[in-house]
């Protein structure tokens, strides 16, 4: 267990456009007292740790990532453990988290850490990006995280922070990936990723940012709200980073997770795939459910056509 290094240096006189950004919230983030600082992925450096909280937290509120996450890095706390269990135990502790398709990309990706990296996660973003379900946005937050390399992790508030404080305008994705990377302070890529998400979280929020008290703008150094009031809101209208999901009641996500769940007590009786993906009146759209879930390799069809984990 590591803690954060809480220690920032001040904003020095005629500092450069980047430090004009990064002195005043790393200086912030340092006496912040940031309730995020309890989460348990936060007090590892871990490379495999990192990549199962960061796969979690892709689709999943934090907090109904926090104790999954526990039991899963108890459960399998290396790549190997991963790797030699079947598909159908992976699934069974990731059950909860929603997007089940997630557990069979995090057992993939540790096979092949296993198979070519030596059961090593790798600190490569070419090696990283070649893992299963590891995209642009998870492979830089384990090498920023885990290996404290000079890479920056763009989320939804630090796309926001850059938008407003940064650019003063609105950025497509490619532009926000390349204004972070320009920022990341040399040798504290873990503290500053993690110091620019929580500003955005608590200072530069999504509704009502704390304009008023933000250091940034006392610094004179942000490009929307110094010496440009009445500017609208840059961040409004930006690409989005996470597509927003739509709604889960009713929808096929709802009775994916339904039978699995059901599954991980036991096999499903195909006569009851349709009352317990909570569709009893449209069988045809339960069994076209269950035949994806199959089709994925999360459960498997017996002969009498009951459904079981893989």
């Amino acid at each position: 267990m590591t803690s954060p290094d809480r220690t920032a240096p001040p904003v020095a006189a005629g500092a450069s456009p980047v430090q004009g950004l990064v002195d005043p919230i790393r200086r912030w983030w340092a006496g912040a007292r940031v309730a995020r600082d309890g989460l348990p992925w936060r007090a590892t450096r871990d490379p495999w740790a990192v990549l199962v909280a960061e796969t979690m937290l892709a689709q999943t509120q934090v907090a109904r990532v926090a104790p999954r996450y526990r039991e899963f890095v108890a459960r399998f706390p290396t790549p190997a453990s991963c790797a030699v269990a079947p598909v159908g135990e992976v699934v069974r502790a990731w059950v909860g988290l929603g997007y089940n398709r997630r557990a069979l990309a995090l057992h993939s990706a540790a096979e092949t850490i296993v198979a070519r990296h030596g059961g090593r996660v790798p600190a490569a973003l070419a090696d990283l990006l070649g893992l299963a379900g590891v995209g642009p946005y998870t492979a830089r937050a384990v090498l920023a995280f885990a290996f404290d390399a000079e890479a920056a992790v763009v989320d939804t508030n630090v796309g926001r922070v850059l938008a407003r404080a940064a650019a003063g305008r609105r950025l497509r994705p490619r532009e926000a990936q390349a204004l972070a990377d320009g920022h990341v302070p040399p040798g504290s890529a873990r503290e500053w990723n993690l110091a620019l998400m929580d500003f955005g979280s608590v200072v530069c929020a999504s509704r009502d940012p704390a304009c008023g008290t933000c250091p940034v703008r006392a610094a004179g150094a942000c490009a929307w709200r110094s010496g440009r009031e009445g500017v609208p809101d840059p961040a409004v209208g930006s690409a989005r980073v996470t597509a927003r999901q739509a709604p889960f009641e009713g929808s096929d996500r709802q009775g994916r997770g339904r039978l699995v769940r059901a599954a991980c007590a036991g096999p499903i009786p195909a006569a009851d795939v349709a009352r317990i993906a909570g569709w009893p009146s449209h069988a045809a759209r339960a069994r076209r459910v269950a035949e994806t879930l199959v089709a994925e390799g999360i459960l498997v069809a017996g002969a009498a056509g009951e459904l079981s984990l893989a």
